[in-house]
């Protein structure tokens, strides 16, 4: 068991390290936001194979693993008699105020409202049989791939040119307060990439937990994973890179039907390198551990520290240090990825949780102990019963 949870805290330090590797790209771009995936003109070839590393994989693994997550939920649930999806509804509501936080005070491209409104759905279907779970991975999959090819053929009818962009002084001169007002402004197209997270997200989460069911962190499943890294590193990924050079028309394919299968391939590789480890874990391990355990914390505070990098209202180096991209870029993130595994590795040993997960939890079971202290406060308001005296024992 312990090697098990260690596998999916390291796996869950890669996913947020990785996912930076992504969102790096959006903070240190002049243009922001708009120049994601290059879509707001051309990129050369470095940042191109640079952007391949990264882009979608990792956001693949880390919705794999939410699905994980709420396996292990519903099991802890189960085991306790508890109703289901009962307070999880709680949790996913807490997830998407969350998120609904983090892309107006800083993030457009926030995936955490995505995944609360998946979870809401797949807690209805976690527990159910695998006969259903297939039939709504096939449904969601199936409207996965409509909405891509769609994409993708008006994309290659334009040339890959519907996409264009504007000179802005938003993420150069501007403050904060006029990106959240942006923010807000184009809450309809920012967040319409949820079109695609959430039938993704169906699909992920729930192959996640069948994945768990089937023993991928068990020795049993040494099988499986040589099964997912072959798919995963050895079909999906020499596509993958494929797509990443074959134009921006690709785009889609590239991010959310190829990305995420090299991520199967990521999960199946991680997964067993740490099952194969002996003896205490070392200096890296527990690093990436200590960021897994912090998760949330990481994903926002990497964001906030990657806008006050790089954005006008803080230091601005997207402008500055333009004219060395992308070479600088790769240096950002090392930068802000050493710097939270250094804070985490000193938070965890005062605290058990992230500052988030902390409020987190306080704000989780907040309702359920207000209401047990007022059951309480009424149980000891009850006058005794009047219904008559007691007997009293008998002398023995």
């Amino acid at each position: 068991m312990t090697r098990r949870i260690d596998a999916l805290d390291v796996l869950r330090g890669v996913a947020i390290m990785g996912t930076l590797g992504t969102n790096i790209w959006i903070f240190t771009n002049p243009g922001g936001p708009a120049e994601l995936m290059g879509l707001g003109g051309d990129i050369g070839v470095v940042e191109t194979f640079l952007r391949f590393l990264s882009n979608g994989k990792f956001l693949g693994l880390l919705t794999l693993l939410f699905g994980i997550g709420l396996e292990l939920q519903y099991r802890s649930a189960v085991r306790k008699g508890m109703t289901w999806p009962g307070r999880y509804l709680w949790r996913a509501t807490l997830l998407f105020a969350e998120g609904a936080l983090h892309y107006i005070l800083i993030f457009e491209f926030d995936v955490l409202m995505g995944y609360a409104i998946t979870s809401m759905i797949v807690a209805y279907l976690i527990g159910r049989s695998d006969r259903i779970a297939r039939i709504w991975m096939i449904a969601a999959g199936t409207v996965l791939v409509s909405l891509v090819g769609l994409l993708t053929l008006g994309l290659l009818a334009s040339g890959g040119r519907a996409f264009t962009s504007t000179a802005t002084t938003l993420y150069t001169q501007d403050g904060w307060t006029d990106q959240v007002a942006s923010r807000l402004q184009q809450f309809l197209l920012y967040r319409l990439e949820l079109v695609f997270i959430v039938p993704l997200g169906v699909v992920l989460f729930l192959l996640g937990s069948r994945l768990l069911r089937a023993g991928v962190f068990d020795e049993r499943g040494a099988g499986l994973r040589r099964k997912l890294i072959l798919v995963g590193l050895g079909v999906a990924a020499p596509l993958n890179l494929l797509t990443s050079f074959a134009g921006l028309a690709w785009f889609a394919v590239d991010r959310y039907i190829l990305a995420p299968l090299v991520a199967l391939g990521l999960l199946g590789l991680i997964s067993s390198i740490v099952l194969g480890m002996r003896g205490s874990p070392g200096v890296v391990r527990t690093a990436i551990a200590n960021v897994g355990r912090m998760a949330l914390s990481c994903y926002v505070f990497q964001n906030l520290v990657a806008g006050a990098l790089c954005y006008g209202w803080g230091l601005g180096l997207a402008a500055e240090l333009d004219w060395l991209r992308p070479w600088w870029v790769p240096v950002a993130w090392a930068g802000i990825c050493l710097l939270f595994v250094m804070l985490t590795s000193l938070w965890l040993r005062r605290f058990e949780r992230g500052p988030l997960e902390l409020a987190w939890q306080w704000a989780y079971q907040a309702p359920w102990a207000k209401r047990a202290e007022v059951t309480d406060q009424t149980s000891r308001k009850t006058p005794p019963s009047t219904a008559g005296p007691s007997t009293p024992p008998k002398a023995g």
